[in-house]
């Protein structure tokens, strides 16, 4: 598991990714379901730190999955009201199922079509029958660009900057790279930098459309505000 959920996670999460950037996506994502199902009940599998579940709390019963203990209990502050699950979302297997499935970015890391497969099984098998799954992704192989990108923000005492280098290093196989560097500044200014590899889940849109169906969905596509395609799939009644 990379550092950024893990020994980074507890103090640098949140100034990396601050919470106000998620508000307009959850709208959107809300806005999917609202107008084609209607939900009460939501699964998230790879909810990370609970940003999303910030918001799409006040319209859904949520219950929360990750594979990360530090991400989980960075959710825990922010959404003491949702249900909490340590599993991973290639193999978990819980004992209800839900209206509606909610996998943001946490997809990318399905990296070759089976873990990618066993991800979108778990997906179906925990979903009430007419029930809907969104899906994320960030790529297709069709929209894929390498490029570099810097973020970060200032906290109270700690600051956080971070650069992006997203590449790939063989296009014939389903996985592409992306190197962070982060620039951690504590309270007393001393600055340190980390470096970690993620190695992250590239496939075609044909793919997607294929392993969809092979899990038993049927889906269609809508594109958000930044032009990704977000799958839409439907468990048959």
């Amino acid at each position: 598991m990379n550092k950024l959920y893990k020994e980074l996670s507890n103090d640098w999460y949140r100034l990396l990714t601050p919470l106000e950037e998620y508000r307009e996506e959850a709208e959107f994502f809300h806005k999917i379901f609202d107008r084609n199902l209607k939900p009460e009940t939501m699964l998230e599998l790879g909810c990370g730190s609970g940003h999303n579940a910030f918001y799409l709390k006040k319209w859904y019963d949520l219950t929360l999955v990750d594979m990360s203990e530090n991400m989980l209990n960075l959710s825990r502050e922010l959404n003491p009201e949702c249900s909490h699950i340590l599993g991973d979302m290639r193999t978990i297997q819980l004992d209800k199922k839900y209206d509606s499935i909610f996998i943001h970015d946490a997809i990318m890391y399905m990296n070759n079509e089976i873990d990618l497969k066993l991800a979108l099984e778990t997906a179906y098998v925990h979903l009430n029958h007419g029930g809907a799954a969104l899906i994320c992704p960030d790529f297709m192989k069709e929209t894929f660009n390498s490029l570099t990108e810097h973020g970060g923000s200032d906290g109270p005492e700690k600051a956080v900057r971070y650069l992006l280098w997203q590449w790939d290093p063989d296009e014939s196989d389903t996985q592409y790279t992306a190197d962070y560097v982060y620039i951690l500044r504590d309270a007393n200014g001393k600055i340190k930098t980390e470096h970690e590899r993620h190695i992250l889940g590239l496939f075609g849109r044909d793919k997607w459309v294929e392993l969809i169906k092979d899990a038993g969905f049927e889906s269609k596509t809508f594109k958000d505000q930044f032009g990704r395609e977000i799958f839409y799939c439907k468990k048959s009644e």
